[in-house]
């Protein structure tokens, strides 16, 4: 039985590397093209598996060949895919993304597949639900759905994580009432906080507002600079900084490397101190902005420092 749970979409990454980034109109060349799997949930699932960790996920992909090739290397990396169906007549969801030179990256999504799961698949996925040591889920997914994922968990006592990702305006604060952990980067707490976040004294107030919704615990992930955590046991924010990291090759994906190492230690390391587990989760996300692609980045337990699991 797996221990992580994700309940979140799959994406096929179609990537276009540039020198830098286009302007609103412009067209520019690229000069590599690659075709990847990605989507927040999958991702999320494969960075935790990676590190060792047991893990199934609970999504929908389109009947087609892209959805075939991905669920058969979800297979191959070991994640349990019992509950990851294909959907005859949707096409499975893509993301178009640009990379720069300077690993800077725009990111456009098109759900497809990801748009049909429905309360029913979660209920179908009770019995995981119930064992689960942590349960992840995002916005990539119908919002109802994930409110519907997010009540079940807590009925039985289960613990939630939340990536706001996508950022939604419409999320009301009860959907955060059901959340323990509540993960966003900067332009997703811009929506979620309704305020400018360009600094870290920024991410102190955001993360202060977004604990105000109701959710027990926020972490506001500033890329470089590290992270803020916030929770109501321990309200005043506290800024976890991160190693610099010289070469970086491509930040797609970063923020989903961070949370599946975040789960990780979730669910097989509680005793750490959730700023062990922020800074921990910031060195595993730092390794992947070193390589190219997206879950192709993503480390595996033996490509990092043994002191990070001890």
């Amino acid at each position: 039985m797996s221990d992580i749970l994700v309940i979140g979409s799959c994406m096929i990454d179609l990537v276009c590397y540039t020198s830098r980034l286009p302007k609103i109109g412009e067209t520019i060349y690229g000069h590599s093209f690659q075709i990847g799997h990605g989507g927040k949930g999958a991702n999320q699932c494969i960075a935790a598996k990676k590190l060792q960790a047991k893990t199934s996920l609970v999504a929908k992909l389109g009947d087609d060949e892209f959805g075939r090739q991905y669920l058969a290397s979800l297979d191959a990396h070991g994640v349990s895919t019992t509950h990851v169906k294909l959907v005859k007549g949707y096409s499975s969801g893509i993301a178009q993304i640009t990379v720069s030179d300077k690993g800077e990256n725009q990111i456009v999504i098109v759900p497809g597949a990801n748009t049909t799961l429905s309360a029913t698949d979660i209920d179908d996925a009770l019995e995981l639900i119930k064992k689960a040591k942590v349960v992840a889920f995002q916005f990539e997914n119908p919002i109802d759905v994930v409110r519907y994922g997010l009540q079940l968990v807590k009925k039985h006592k289960g613990f939630t994580v939340l990536n706001a990702a996508p950022a939604l305006k419409e999320v009301d604060s009860e959907i955060l009432q059901f959340v323990d952990l509540l993960c966003v980067n900067e332009p997703e707490a811009e929506v979620l906080a309704d305020m400018a976040v360009i600094s870290v004294e920024d991410s102190f107030i955001a993360a202060s507002k977004l604990l105000e919704l109701g959710c027990q615990t926020v972490i506001l992930t500033l890329g470089a600079k590290g992270a803020v955590l916030a929770s109501k046991s321990n309200p005043s924010p506290v800024h976890v900084e991160t190693i610099t990291v010289e070469n970086v090759v491509d930040t797609t994906g970063a923020g989903d490397a961070f949370i599946g190492a975040l789960v990780y230690f979730l669910a097989y390391q509680p005793s750490l101190s959730m700023e062990d587990m922020v800074s921990r989760s910031c060195r595993v996300a730092s390794y992947s902005i070193t390589k190219p692609g997206t879950q192709a980045s993503f480390p595996t337990r033996n490509d990092l420092p043994s002191e990070l699991f001890s």
